[in-house]
């Protein structure tokens, strides 16, 4: 996993040829057993699933932690609890990235507070499933790469992902039905260093794979999937925005930048 490397201006950072499943717009998030300076306090923002990760977007530009980045190979003893007198959560471990702006591993602690962990739990385990065909066991958390060329702003529809889902799993859509707000999707030209549900879309490396060769249908899917422009009300319709000339805010312009 990596810290504050998934924002950009007031919205999430996503790989190309990454796409959203879930979103929940109402989480807090614990973390334990690390010093890292970041970790410290209860952390409350969005919270999005997608084909290689789950990612944590705070709400306050003024918090050290902007983002946060779990990547479905890094994740390790995630399960979902039902306490008797309190909220359901899930908890797991999540391991460093090299380059990741922290060492070592922490624990989480996920709580949604208008519901919905049981169901987005299971998805993301589902999705990290998935994933895991495509990964050798054991396989080590890629070093971090920030982006090397430009990222740009998802027009509306962003959130769209493909209704008949992926590979015969269906997402819980009916208990995440909202959006991200409008202009805060972004996607960089880097496809994502290690594989999602729909297998490795670059060359693969050690402890990877690209999966077998999807059917035609599959393809369909996992296109679809991929994309962080489609529209399923238009599907013939791929929108292409132009660059932003920005480059993705540095680590230290990340932690530094405050609210207005």
């Amino acid at each position: 996993m990596s810290l504050n490397t998934a924002h950009a201006d007031h919205g999430v950072l996503i790989h190309a040829g990454e796409g959203i499943i879930l979103f929940s717009d109402n989480v807090t998030v614990e973390f334990y057993g690390n010093d890292t300076a970041e970790f410290k306090g209860v952390k409350t923002g969005r919270m999005y699933l997608t084909t290689h990760r789950m990612i944590y977007n705070s709400k306050s530009n003024s918090d050290t932690m902007r983002s946060f980045s779990f990547p479905f190979i890094a994740l390790q003893d995630v399960t979902v609890e039902q306490p008797m007198f309190s909220a359901n959560y899930i908890k797991g471990k999540v391991r460093a990235q090299p380059n990741g702006n922290f060492i070592g591993e922490v624990k989480f602690k996920l709580t949604f507070k208008s519901g919905g962990a049981i169901e987005f739990g299971q998805a993301m385990l589902k999705a990290a499933h998935l994933a895991s065909r495509h990964m050798a066991p054991g396989a080590t958390p890629p070093p971090y790469s920030p982006p090397t060329g430009p990222w740009y702003a998802a027009p509306p529809p962003a959130y769209a992902p493909p209704p008949q889902g992926y590979y015969g799993w269906v997402p819980p859509y009916n208990a995440f039905p909202d959006q991200p707000p409008p202009n805060s999707v972004f996607v960089s030209d880097n496809p994502p260093p290690y594989p999602g549900v729909s297998g490795a879309t670059y060359p693969a490396g050690a402890g990877f794979s690209g999966g077998p060769s999807p059917s035609p249908a599959d393809a369909k899917a996992a296109e679809a999937a991929q994309s962080a422009y489609y529209d399923p009300n238009r599907p013939q319709t791929a929108y292409v925005p132009p660059p932003y000339n920005d480059q993705p805010p540095t680590y230290q312009e990340s932690t530094s930048k405050k609210d207005n």
